[in-house]
């Protein structure tokens, strides 16, 4: 399914019924990461898959920012008209989905994995490949990930959401970084996730689903 957002084509699969479930993936992946939780998850909620853009199948030639992603996705809720949503976001898509919660109340729950608020949040290890690779590569996204995100305490301040800040113990993005988001989130939950590394618990895994469940059917 396609939704014209921003003067972009967004590609998006819908699955299920019940409540709005909005799961976006990480750099350089597509929506067929969550297939294995979406085929748990669309028993209780109505899943909406997104390709962001410049992945997947939607279409984008340009610089990338998170800030024009989190814009799309905030006018992808406008355009279907979603209310109460779940939002899942691994990677680059639980910073598009800090960003979104920051600036709407259309998001009830919000569950990050694995993700950062700064160039710096993630292990210089893997900085230093990134960019290494990049001097020959020459990857728009990889710009991305090397220069943003830059989001302030103040924006993770204005999240409203209830949330559950998720990584694992052997995730690329640092611990110390997962903390600081969930402190300064209102109420926000934290789970370190002993054994997993950046993806194990999310690309084809049905252990986010079991999370999402879980988060969201807990008493408020």
């Amino acid at each position: 399914m396609i939704a014209n957002v921003n003067g972009l084509r967004l590609y998006y699969e819908k699955y299920g019924s019940g409540s709005p479930l909005v799961l976006v993936h990480g750099n350089g992946e597509d929506h067929t990461i969550f297939d294995e939780a979406v085929e748990m998850l669309s028993c209780r909620f109505t899943c909406y898959a997104v390709d962001s853009r410049g992945h997947g199948r939607s279409a984008y030639r340009g610089a990338f920012h998170y800030r024009d992603m989190a814009a799309d996705i905030l006018a992808f809720m406008e355009e279907l008209d979603l209310t109460d949503v779940t939002f899942v976001g691994f990677s680059d898509g639980g910073i598009i989905g800090l960003l979104a919660a920051s600036q709407t109340d259309r998001i009830t729950n919000l569950i990050t994995c694995g993700a950062n608020v700064s160039p710096k949040g993630v292990k210089n290890s893997f900085r230093f490949t990134i960019s290494l690779v990049n001097k020959i590569k020459k990857d728009p996204l990889y710009d991305l990930m090397l220069a943003e995100p830059d989001i302030s305490a103040e924006e993770l301040g204005r999240i409203e959401a209830r949330t559950l800040v998720l990584a694992g113990s052997r995730d690329l993005v640092k611990e110390s970084e997962t903390k600081y988001i969930a402190t300064r989130i209102p109420g926000a939950k934290l789970r370190i996730l002993g054994g997993e590394g950046h993806g194990s618990y999310v690309i084809h895994s049905e252990k986010i689903a079991r999370l999402v469940m879980d988060f969201v059917g807990e008493k408020k």
